[in-house]
């Protein structure tokens, strides 16, 4: 048992559809504290999310009543402040915010209600990193790059005064830690890393297993590069899995040869024997703000072949649980996944991939941020 109940506790979130990274850290939130009401902008009925927490207390904002409210979000943006500011959160002891997309931070009121942010990044969209979707080449481009210029000023200006009324950050890594820094002038207060269910995937191959295919996933965005890793095992010929969806699919599935294997949308068990079988993962997002897949992937003893940036390296062990290209170029990660083909999984055991795995456990999580609660209650 993991739950603690002494405190009058909310947690809040961006909003609930795909089940992601930031989703898998409010699953472990709501198990500590499993009274906690969830107060979003929205949840996707039906949705992986949806599913997760349909037997917890959900609040949505008045947003949720706009027909087609998720296809909405994005370019009413601006609505942020009035959205959030349409929630009162006086009642709380604790008001523990997960904030990413959504400016989903500041958000305590009175002067006894306390507030943790668990940041997984500050908004991307507002500092220049990669997103989700890519409007350059659409032929409405310009006119969204005009909106966001504007918009994205004055929600700059509200995210930093929503950043002071924190109490106290805690954040995803060292990567999104030095953002706050820079963007907040805040230094973060505790670094913790996502939780992994690193039982749930564990496998202890072989020392010198090699799968028979290549494996990558996840959500199908512009900011995750697949379309890189399918160019290049196009050239290679060599067997790729790809499971998830999105919004990008069908395009991604137009360019990828008959060795490239899209295999959809997961369960845990499947995700858990893609992870097992595969003979490396690789994940080539730019400037990623922690990434849950590849240590999911070292905790079935899978190796990963990642790109040398963001949170990659802190989980990614070189020559000992994976291997990096530096650039995001078809040539790099060719090379890399030649020499990882020729020699490179003889060097990479499956226990030293778990043994690296572990230190992203959920029971670590856990108990680091009960440790912080109690020394901020």
């Amino acid at each position: 048992m993991i739950q603690d109940t002494k405190k009058r506790v909310a947690l809040v979130h961006d909003y609930l559809n795909d089940f992601g990274g930031a989703e898998r850290v409010l699953k472990v939130l709501s198990e500590i504290y499993p009274d906690a009401p969830i107060y979003t902008i929205f949840t996707v009925k039906g949705s992986s999310a949806y599913k997760k927490f349909k037997d917890k207390k959900i609040v949505e904002s008045w947003f949720a009543k706009i027909p087609f409210c998720h296809k909405l979000i994005s370019p009413l943006r601006f609505l942020l402040p009035a959205i959030w500011n349409s929630f009162d959160l006086s009642e709380y002891d604790l008001v523990i915010t997960s904030a990413s997309w959504a400016v989903t931070k500041g958000l305590k009121r009175g002067k006894v209600t306390k507030e943790i942010c668990y940041l997984h990044t500050p908004p991307r969209w507002l500092y220049g990193y990669d997103e989700s979707r890519n409007w350059e080449n659409k032929w409405y481009g310009t006119l969204v790059k005009g909106y966001a210029l504007i918009v994205g000023h004055l929600l700059r200006q509200y995210d930093f005064r929503q950043a002071q009324k924190v109490d106290l950050f805690i954040v995803n890594s060292e990567n999104v830690a030095r953002r706050i820094e820079k963007f907040y002038r805040r230094k973060a207060d505790h670094i913790i890393y996502p939780p992994v269910d690193v039982e749930k995937f564990k496998s202890l191959k072989n020392p010198y297993f090699k799968g028979k295919y290549y494996l990558t996933g996840g959500r199908m965005t512009s900011a995750k590069n697949f379309d890189l890793i399918i160019k290049v095992f196009n050239e290679l010929k060599l067997h790729l899995k790809i499971y998830g969806s999105g919004i990008l699919e069908k395009e991604l599935r137009g360019m990828a040869n008959k060795n490239v294997e899209f295999v959809g949308k997961v369960n845990d068990q499947e995700l858990v024997e893609l992870y097992q079988g595969a003979r490396a993962f690789i994940t080539a997002q730019k400037d990623e703000d922690f990434g849950i897949t590849p240590v999911e992937a070292m905790a079935a003893g899978t190796p990963v072949i990642a790109y040398f940036g963001g949170g990659y390296k802190e989980t990614v062990v070189e020559d000992k649980t994976g291997i990096f290209f530096e650039a995001l170029s078809v040539e790099s990660l060719k090379r890399a996944v030649q020499s990882f083909e020729t020699s490179g999984y003889k060097k990479i055991r499956s226990a030293d991939c778990i043994k690296q795995a572990e230190k992203f456990s959920k029971d670590n999580f856990v108990k680091q941020f009960k440790r912080v609660v109690e020394d901020v209650m």
